[in-house]
């Protein structure tokens, strides 16, 4: 056979470990859903997966992600493993860069063809026509939980309950930042309690005394570490989310709440301590960051990808450090939880839903696999692994594990929202290109403000 390549709650201060994978393709259609229901794997796992079929017969699971390169090679080795473990089993996989691999998926939606084993992180509602729900997989034993708290099978259940994937790791949000960038512009290094006037003033020097950017901007992070977080940080702990924990609309009733967000990030563009959108365009995945390249001195992360980066920086001579996520005030909420990275789901359309669950369950449970996937997705979920990884952790991945137990003791709502509303893509696109024309003068940041709330509090008329 030949394999084609292809170039967000948890409240309590837990020791976790992330990881994250995945592989995307090529051309865009739209998400057409509204004609599928799901099917629930509570009610027959056997009749939808052939149970006559005999243990020896060959079968081919087609598998996608998206990802860095280091996922990529990681993932290609552990399939690779799997397959020399079950002979009777082939996996074709792909990968993607974020952005194309959800332009496949809507293709492959429309034509009912969405890959056996595939990817999706909080954006899931957009594709719950195509996730078969493991809850009868794991009620058979197919899928064995007996190492992942309910804690963790929670994170990857929607508003009803269903088990919708199984989280590849647990993550949260941070900014990397470049130490000795920050020490030779005279910088002082950001606190656990560092505002977001500390954030912007540190951007500035920065990009006055380098000629670099200040602070880079990762587009897949920043809407939902800076913007929403930004919500979430006001008014009494839990008061507001940018949208309510129920998901059923806003968590906030004034769009000026985004205004003062929104005027400190084109201010930043148009003073040149943060890229704008034609530069944006050349960050295709977070190892060609311009914190990485050494053309910034911070960036938005997701904080599974701060090992990559921390190793690729490393090679040359370069010191990288996370901070928390800026607050309003230094003694305000901090706005952070801790979630899931992304999950591995079950297609709709596979014709071998079980034996693809099989896969994600070996991925998730497996020590051997994930001693090759070393947390590169987030945390992981069952506690053997867990434990495994953290005895051999790297200076990187240390310092992930070390602020995802900072996080962990920061206050946080008792309920707070880990999935995102159909639809939010859009949203986010509107927003940046909002704020773009902010940067041009066509708007104002309090325009924008309402533009913004306008297109999110669309999602649920």
């Amino acid at each position: 056979m030949k394999k084609k390549l292809v170039a967000l709650l948890m409240a309590a201060t837990l020791v976790l470990s992330l990881t994250a994978c995945g592989k995307t393709e090529d051309t865009a259609s739209n998400n057409d859903s509204s004609s599928k229901t799901n099917t629930s794997s509570t009610t027959n796992n056997t009749s939808s997966n052939d149970a006559s079929k005999k243990a020896d017969e060959k079968i081919t699971l087609r598998m996608a992600w998206w990802g860095s390169q280091t996922r990529h090679d990681r993932t290609v080795q552990v399939i690779e493993m799997y397959e020399k473990a079950h002979p009777n089993v082939d996996i074709e996989y792909e990968f993607f860069s974020f952005d194309d691999y959800f332009t496949k998926l809507k293709t492959l939606v429309a034509s009912d063809q969405v890959w056996d084993i595939f990817q999706l992180g909080g954006n899931f509602p957009d594709y719950v026509s195509k996730i078969y729900y493991l809850d009868g997989f794991v009620k058979d034993g197919t899928i064995d939980t007996s190492k992942i708290g309910d804690a963790y099978l929670n994170i990857t259940r929607d508003t009803e309950g269903n088990l919708v994937g199984l989280s590849n790791g647990l993550n949260t949000y941070g900014i990397a930042y470049d130490v000795d960038m920050f020490k030779n512009a005279g910088v002082e290094l950001p606190t656990s309690t560092w505002t977001w006037d500390d954030y912007a003033a540190a951007a500035r020097k920065i990009a006055k005394a380098t000629g670099h950017f200040g602070t880079s901007s990762f587009t897949s992070s920043e809407f939902n570490a800076g913007c929403s977080v930004y919500i979430g940080q006001q008014g009494s702990l839990g008061q507001y989310g940018f949208f309510n924990v129920g998901l059923t609309g806003m968590g906030f009733d004034d769009p000026q709440m985004l205004t003062g967000y929104i005027q400190m990030r084109a201010d930043l563009i148009k003073e040149g301590a943060s890229p704008d959108a034609g530069a944006e365009m050349e960050i295709t995945n977070i190892e060609n960051d311009f914190l990485v390249t050494g053309e910034a001195g911070m960036t938005w992360v997701a904080v599974n990808q701060f090992p990559t980066i921390y190793d690729a920086c490393a090679k040359n001579g370069r010191t990288l450090a996370l901070a928390t996520l800026p607050r309003v005030t230094k003694d305000g909420n901090s706005g952070s939880v801790i979630q899931s990275s992304q999950m591995l789901c079950v297609s709709q359309d596979s014709q071998h839903k079980k034996e693809a669950a099989q896969f994600i369950s070996w991925f998730q449970n497996s020590t051997e696999c994930n001693n090759v996937l070393l947390g590169e997705r987030g945390i992981p979920i069952n506690e053997d692994v867990r434990t495994a990884l953290m005895a051999n952790a790297t200076a990187g991945q240390q310092i992930m594990y070390d602020y995802v137990t900072l996080v962990g003791t920061f206050k946080t709502p008792e309920k707070v929202n880990v999935t995102s509303p159909a639809g939010q893509d859009q949203v986010v696109d509107l927003y940046r290109n909002y704020i773009q024309q902010v940067v041009s003068g066509e708007i104002t940041a309090a325009q924008a403000a309402d533009l913004t709330y306008a297109a999110a509090e669309k999602l649920f008329k």
